[in-house]
């Protein structure tokens, strides 16, 4: 599978708009999008006219981006939740905050989904007891996450125990102190907190 290895401030400034995929440094003045919001390259700071079917792609791309998944992950998402009930669009996004390095994020362990996905891969911790590693396992309401037993005296691990939970999603309870959590519910298009148009994204698969 592809792995993108450049530095990923380049790819904020291809779309346009931060991210958030580098933590805190996001927030932070010396942002490199801060000083050059332009496209890199070296015609980037051109003004050029995009088709329609540019302005979706480059949505299709900024969503994947976000989350950090590869072409073939993002297309399946799709095509599940186009048989799905519902609205198409919406039950993408659910699909992809159902991510478990999503929901590891989302409940404040980690400052990117970069750094959750990590730590999803190196085994820190369990679903409903069960030891998961796969950052795509898709997680439902009533699932506990948990850091493991064996993990939790890790220094990391530690300075989660004293922070202070802000912004958490009304989906996600999360308790530092016993490093474990709970889907409250399947997420809804109001609790994606990114500026995704994931309508565009829908007219560009179904061409």
């Amino acid at each position: 599978m592809a792995v993108y290895r450049d530095a990923k401030c380049k790819l904020c400034r291809r779309e346009g708009s931060k991210l958030f995929l580098k933590g805190e440094k996001c927030y932070m003045e010396k942002c490199p999008f801060n000083k050059r919001p332009t496209a890199p390259g070296q015609h980037g700071a051109g003004r050029k006219k995009v088709s329609e079917y540019g302005l979706q792609l480059r949505e299709k791309q900024k969503t994947k981006r976000i989350y950090g998944v590869q072409e073939g992950q993002f297309r399946h998402y799709y095509e599940v939740a186009d048989r799905m009930k519902g609205i198409t669009g919406e039950n993408m996004l659910s699909l992809l905050e159902r991510r478990l390095d999503n929901v590891v994020y989302r409940m404040g362990i980690g400052v990117s989904r970069t750094q959750a996905r990590q730590l999803v891969n190196h085994a820190h911790f369990t679903v409903n007891g069960q030891t998961v590693n796969v950052p795509s396992y898709s997680v439902k309401a009533g699932d506990i996450i948990a850091v493991k037993e064996n993990s939790k005296n890790n220094k990391f691990f530690e300075q989660i125990k004293t922070m202070k939970v802000a912004n958490m999603p009304k989906w996600l309870e999360f308790d530092p102190e016993k490093l474990e959590g709970k889907v409250l519910a399947l997420p809804t298009r109001e609790d994606v907190d990114s500026q995704i148009a994931e309508h565009m994204i829908v007219e560009l698969y179904s061409k």
